[in-house]
């Protein structure tokens, strides 16, 4: 099923704006770098991140759009466990001047603006979920199909 409904896209370059400006910035990527999350799973982060301009108009497979989320979900799951309680320790020191206070207010505002992501993230899967079973037309939707969703509320949730 291609999706290309105005109002998921929108959502979708939210997450991705959002991802880029508060998440994976120039500050906080040194120490992502170093989560335990497998290559298949970066990739699937960026596509829904940063390659929105490639499906704008020929718009999105639903199920690549559920194993992005799942991606994205493992992803804040990981780094509310791995990273949000040594991220102060891991990016101390090295900076100075501007650069120290940008630092200090990205790695201050991490676990409020990771939850945020989570709740775009869970925002566009409710919104999935419901074309999905529109769509379904009696027949079982496609996120009932896909393992990896099974636990989607408890990886963004916490």
């Amino acid at each position: 099923m291609q999706v290309r409904d105005a109002q998921i896209i929108r959502l979708i370059e939210r997450i991705g704006e959002h991802y880029r400006s508060n998440i994976s910035n120039r500050f906080i990527r040194p120490a992502l770098l170093q989560l335990s999350l497998e290559k298949q799973c970066w990739d699937l982060i960026e596509i829904l991140t940063e390659k929105m301009e490639q499906f704008r108009y020929q718009g999105f497979l639903l199920d690549e759009l559920y194993r992005q989320i799942a991606a994205s979900a493992r992803f804040v799951s990981i780094t509310r466990r791995e990273l949000v309680p040594t991220l102060r320790n891991r990016l101390s020191g090295g900076s100075t001047g501007p650069d120290r206070v940008l630092r200090d207010m990205a790695v201050n505002n991490f676990g409020s603006n990771l939850q945020l992501f989570a709740d775009l993230l869970n925002e566009l899967y409710v919104n999935l979920v419901e074309l999905d079973k529109q769509d379904a037309k009696g027949h079982k939707p496609l996120y009932m199909q896909i393992p990896e969703l099974q636990d989607i509320g408890r990886l963004l949730i916490g």
